[in-house]
């Protein structure tokens, strides 16, 4: 399904991820990234899903007053946060939605589309 009729000129849509690398809004991104709606950003957690931390959520816990969901995409497949990792972030007001990149990608583009407030947490891995 193309959103891209649907969406607000100027916003962030992620067209495509592979080697690390993703494609948003034409521009290409190396690492793990953070996408809203008006902009992106690198991510400092690097390490893959099993590795993350709540200091890695930081500095969403911190702008989390700009968004009500954040879409985890963690590469190829999908791996979960450890339990007392997601009840930690939950406890904080951080509701993590945890799927494989292709899914956030999609699920954050029509999302975003329908002027929800969300934000895509893409890890850069495969």
């Amino acid at each position: 399904m193309d959103v891209t009729p649907l969406v607000k000129e100027g916003s962030k849509i992620i067209q495509s991820y592979a080697g690390g690398r993703f494609r948003v809004s034409g521009e290409v991104h190396e690492g793990a990234i953070l996408v809203s709606q008006d902009s992106v950003r690198s991510w400092s957690a690097n390490g893959p899903v099993q590795e993350l931390t709540e200091q890695d959520f930081e500095v969403l816990i911190t702008m989390q007053d700009e968004f009500d969901v954040v879409l985890l995409g963690t590469g190829k497949v999908l791996r979960f946060l450890a339990p007392e990792l997601k009840a930690a972030l939950k406890q904080k007001g951080l509701h993590v939605e945890v799927m494989d990149s292709g899914a956030a990608c999609r699920t954050y583009n029509v999302l975003m589309a329908e002027g929800r407030r969300v934000v895509a947490a893409m890890l850069p891995h495969e």
